[in-house]
């Protein structure tokens, strides 16, 4: 509903009205269904039009407001009054509508339960767009479990808890009512079980979903950030064969622990992932995930991928390279201590270039460190030192 401003030529003399108008769709296309008039005289200036007439519909269909708008309230009033018909056509079937007001007093009213509705709104709509339904199904996915994966998907993207923590939290939000299910009952001994049928069809769920996200939101696919972290589990796991004693990133020597690795876009999509052996180093781990990453998302040549130093060896580069892809990596520190003397002394040196570093725009306070960059004198890739830690690295593109 919007005002529409017309102009008619009586006599010589134009006359100016003010209609407050609606779109239908007719089998000839849109068309603008007349509500009523409301004049010759403006109702509000121009760019306020549209708010107004949003509100006459509210209040002509009989919807009420804390505070009274003076400019809708006898607007809607004269309306109401010279076309009762415009009012009866807005509101609501007689059904739908309460028999009676009733009185209350705000200071008296108490909730007793309140629902997080808007966050798990916003996450079971992104669920739809990104057809996880469609997909988990295609994996051979009960119905229950897909609606399990739902809950403890959008718990991570909305408030990420553990899976013993999550179903007071889901009891806490609308998804009960928004996926119509029951989860009075819910405990944290079926999300775990959803965990362990999900993990054998994490190939084909990255595969399907990377796909989506490609057509959803165009994206580039060229550059590839790869690394790895590690969890540890609290007793024995006897019936977990990758669960060993490794380099501990927790800080539990004394646990038992597997190596989580992930490989993002640019865009921060995750498109595959691999969990290892708790005692794999990093760089044994380099094919393994290049080749898990070509079955999710295809072949790639040309792109680049990030690993840290830990993963920077020459194999590793090899590997890297033998998929065809770039490669951007950290130089392990013998490898730097080549670079000193020449970075000291860059003032003198035409070949280094600042690069000017943006402060985050969500953190004003945020202090960046001055970097520098030039070519290695063995053509090799770029050189960038940091003034404040005296610390650099090498980058090699190829």
């Amino acid at each position: 509903m919007f005002i529409k401003r017309t102009t008619k030529r009586v006599n010589g003399k134009t006359y100016v009205t003010h209609l407050l108008v609606e779109s239908v769709a007719t089998p000839k296309g849109p068309r603008h269904k007349v509500i009523c008039s409301l004049g010759s005289l403006e109702p509000a200036p121009k760019a306020q039009w549209l708010s107004l007439a949003r509100k006459l519909k509210s209040a002509l269909a009989g919807q009420q407001t804390f505070l009274p708008d003076p400019q809708v309230v006898p607007l809607a009033a004269t309306i109401t009054a010279a076309h009762p018909a415009a009012a009866t056509q807005q509101q609501a079937p007689p059904q739908a509508l309460a028999s009676e007001v009733v009185a209350g007093q705000a200071d008296q009213v108490e909730v007793e339960v309140a629902r997080e509705a808007g966050p798990v709104h916003v996450g079971h709509q992104l669920w739809q767009k990104l057809t996880l339904g469609a997909i988990l199904d295609q994996a051979g996915l009960s119905p229950r479990t897909q609606l399990l994966t739902e809950l403890m998907v959008l718990n991570r993207l909305i408030h990420p808890l553990s899976e013993h923590a999550m179903p007071d939290w889901i009891r806490r939000t609308a998804l009960g009512d928004i996926l119509q299910t029951d989860v009075t009952e819910l405990a944290d001994d079926a999300l775990y079980r959803t965990l362990d049928r999900l993990h054998p069809q994490r190939e084909m769920i990255e595969t399907k979903l990377a796909a989506q996200e490609q057509t959803l939101f165009n994206l580039e696919d060229q550059i590839y950030l790869y690394d790895r972290t590690s969890t540890y589990f609290e007793g024995q796991c006897l019936a977990n064969p990758q669960a060993k004693r490794g380099y501990a990133r927790d800080k539990r020597p004394d646990c038992q622990q597997v190596v989580v690795g992930l490989v993002l876009g640019r865009e921060g999509f995750p498109k595959a992932h691999e969990v290892f052996d708790g005692n794999r180093t990093d760089g044994t781990t380099v094919e393994e995930m290049l080749t898990a990453l070509e079955q999710r998302v295809g072949t790639n040549p040309g792109a680049t991928v990030v690993v840290d130093r830990g993963m920077a060896s020459v194999e590793n580069l090899k590997q890297i390279k033998a998929h065809g892809y770039h490669y951007l990596v950290a130089s392990r520190q013998g490898e730097r201590d080549q670079y000193l003397e020449r970075f000291e002394a860059r003032e003198e040196d035409t070949t280094w270039q600042e690069v000017v570093r943006e402060v985050s725009p969500t953190n004003p306070a945020q202090k960046k460190g001055r970097l520098w960059i030039t070519r290695c004198e063995a053509g090799e890739g770029y050189c960038q030192l940091n003034e404040n830690s005296m610390l650099y690295r090498q980058f090699a593109w190829t």
